[in-house]
């Protein structure tokens, strides 16, 4: 019986044994796996510690610098204004984002007046306006106001000022005045924010720009500049300061602001991106080259 007794302990024992040896097997694995997984976890802070520290995660401007990458062309409904024109919208990729644009005015008034778009500060609205003219939209389009701000204001094949193309967009390169204030005026002797010869978008309402713009014939220094300048007269400037002193009548509203002499756009053309602004010496009475000018 004795000897029953001790084979039965024996393998009580041995299963026992068996137990503990599997249990001692599983904690080590989950330690092994807990102490694998800490080191990768530790790792992978080190990298992106080093990631970090050498710039990975900085944007990168020049990815940005893209006129597809932040152009955004707003969809207008042209049922709720009748005024607009559809005529598509600019592409959103391969956008020049450097250089200038050469845009022709041809009028009814004499000489072909140019500009040059400035591309480095208003992209958007060289691309905007090179597409509008590729589709004739300026064409036979009135410049439908003078205004008392010493400017021509065109753009609107509707000549209400209300209309523009099926999109609109954002404001660029708007002048920023030193310490400007809602009751503030420019210090003297200060350069003015809209010199003559000057181009600058026409948003109505201000901020959705659309096809109007403005071609300033007389300085013009706002204590808070409002309009976008794209560009600046390079030939012709006399041509806008003789439309500029057409008489004016009613235009419908109460304000004597239309030219009296309709002034017809025949023709608006912009040329292809050139790297360089134009060397020649901008015409008597126009803007130099300026952060404000392009």
């Amino acid at each position: 019986m004795a000897s029953s007794r001790d084979r039965q302990r024996k393998l009580a024992r041995a299963k026992l044994d068996r137990q503990l040896a599997r249990r001692a097997s599983r904690t080590r694995r989950r330690r092994q796996i807990q102490a694998g997984v800490g080191a990768a976890v530790v790792l992978a802070l080190i990298v992106a510690g080093s990631a970090w520290a050498l710039g990975a995660f900085d944007d990168d401007p020049k990815k940005n610098t893209a006129a597809g990458d932040v152009c955004l062309w707003t969809p207008q409904d042209a049922t709720a204004n009748t005024n607009l024109k559809d005529v598509g919208t600019p592409a959103t990729t391969g956008l020049p984002t450097s250089g200038t644009r050469a845009m022709t005015v041809t009028t009814n008034q004499g000489a072909p007046v140019t500009a040059e778009l400035d591309l480095a500060s208003a992209p958007c609205a060289g691309a905007s306006i090179a597409h509008l003219a590729s589709r004739g939209f300026y064409d036979n389009a009135t410049c439908h106001e003078i205004t008392t701000e010493g400017a021509l204001r065109c753009g609107d094949p509707s000549g209400t000022g209300r209309g523009g193309p099926t999109y609109t967009f954002y404001d660029e390169n708007v002048p920023v005045q030193p310490e400007a204030s809602p009751s503030a005026s420019p210090a003297p002797g200060q350069p003015p924010a809209y010199p003559k010869g000057t181009v600058a978008m026409m948003a109505n309402p201000p901020g959705a720009n659309g096809s109007q713009f403005l071609v300033f014939f007389k300085d013009f220094n706002p204590a808070q500049p409002v309009y976008p300048v794209i560009g600046r007269i390079t030939g012709g400037l006399d041509v806008i300061t003789k439309i500029g002193a057409l008489p004016t009548v009613d235009n419908g509203s109460g304000a004597k602001v239309k030219p009296k002499t309709d002034v017809v756009i025949q023709s608006l053309t912009v040329g292809e991106p050139t790297t360089a602004p134009a060397t020649a010496a901008p015409p008597s009475g126009a803007p130099a080259a300026s952060p404000n000018a392009g």
